[in-house]
């Protein structure tokens, strides 16, 4: 879902987090939004990440560290925090971190509160910023409103210039629905046209992370998204020169040339991660916050303890519990599977069924093969 979950790959080694900055406080109210959120009137106290907590946790974090730091901050939308919250983030970074320690920020937004000030706060501490926009304005307009149905594309675009003259570097996050799932070439040239040129899409989702055993809910069929990702394949290969960045293309090709997926959904394991709510809860992943899976609070539980749970370790289980058609399928290298959340029970039956997009992905890997093997071979001679 995201834009974007953080990997840990151990205690020692490149611990990171991502933090839910200000609950579901958020100023707009997009109708397929994953959380259940505020419907765009946050309350007149944000409720964003304590102080004090935001200091134990990163104090305990930079111990962990070994070279490396990474932080992503979401929401809701975490602009709401406020610019002093977030000049605190980086002086307690900055306190805390090893010397020669690497810290990354990266952030999540709607891109409506993207003034100046922000901009140059996210040059001069290198955030790596996602903007979230569906497409040109009449599809964007039509699902990301604010609560009086005004379309938020114009506030958008606006902060993205922003971006653009303090040289901050971005991406764009695309929610696939019905309202666009047919449209791609009028999506993708729409991004051309604007110059966006490093792009990933998701697709619309409808249920509660809250809510483990209710079954996945979709707001596209598998063969329309499949569709979509051809439509754009079509147009990112482009005679084998890629005219642009598309996440899911670019870890394909790197699979192809037998590197390993950088989209959780489609790596062997599930990535250690610790995603933690405004207040503190700690949970192994954002499609799974519910008690089920709750590993503790960072602010009485040490890191060590959140992730030596017991509940991280069943979380981390239902990945390898594949379905009989995954473990035989021809795509299993490529796919591993998909994503557990979405593997069922599907249709109120119970027992582990393929990914929800099973059939998107068949139809992707499928129809993408032959250029793909042809563009990973031009890529390895390059490297000769």
């Amino acid at each position: 879902m995201s834009a974007s979950a953080v990997q840990l790959t151990s205690m020692n080694n490149n611990l990171s987090i991502m933090w839910k900055t200000v609950a579901e406080d958020c100023n707009l109210a997009c109708d397929y939004c994953y959380y259940s959120g505020c419907a765009g009137r946050p309350g007149p106290k944000i409720n964003r990440i304590d102080s004090a907590l935001l200091q134990r946790l990163i104090s305990q974090y930079m111990k962990q560290t070994n070279g490396t730091a990474t932080f992503a901050w979401q929401g809701g939308e975490p602009l709401l925090a406020g610019l002093d919250f977030f000049r605190e983030v980086v002086y307690l970074q900055a306190k805390y971190a090893k010397p020669n320690t690497a810290i990354g920020n990266s952030l999540q937004t709607n891109g409506t509160l993207i003034t100046e000030e922000w901009a140059r706060f996210f040059q001069e501490y290198c955030f790596f910023i996602g903007v979230s926009l569906d497409g040109p304005a009449p599809i964007h307009d039509a699902r990301r409103t604010y609560a009086n149905g005004t379309g938020s594309f114009k506030r958008v675009m606006a902060g993205i210039g922003q971006l653009r003259r303090h040289r901050v570097e971005f991406n764009i996050l695309t929610v696939v629905h019905a309202g666009n799932v047919d449209r791609a070439k009028e999506m993708i040239s729409f991004f051309r046209e604007e110059q966006l040129n490093y792009l990933q899409f998701i697709p619309a989702m409808d249920f509660r992370a809250q809510d483990p055993g209710k079954p996945a809910q979709f707001l596209i069929t598998a063969e329309q998204y499949g569709q979509f990702l051809c439509d754009v394949f079509d147009i990112w290969f482009n005679d084998g020169q890629p005219l642009f960045s598309e996440r899911f293309f670019d870890h394909l090709l790197q699979a192809y040339l037998g590197g390993g997926g950088g989209i959780c959904t489609h790596m062997s394991a599930c990535p250690q991660t610790l995603i933690l709510e405004q207040n503190g809860d700690a949970y192994p992943c954002d499609f799974h916050i519910h008690d089920d899976y709750k590993l503790g609070n960072a602010g009485t539980d040490s890191l060590e303890a959140l992730l030596s749970h017991p509940n991280y370790d069943r979380f981390l289980r239902m990945k390898p519990a594949l379905p009989d058609s995954c473990r035989t399928c021809e795509f299993l290298d490529l796919c591993h599977g998909g994503c557990p959340r979405n593997r069922g029970p599907q249709d109120g039956q119970a027992g582990v069924y393929p990914d929800y997009f099973c059939a998107s992905y068949k139809k992707i890997y499928a129809y993408s093969r032959a250029r793909m093997e042809q563009l990973a071979s031009k890529v390895r001679k390059e490297w000769l």
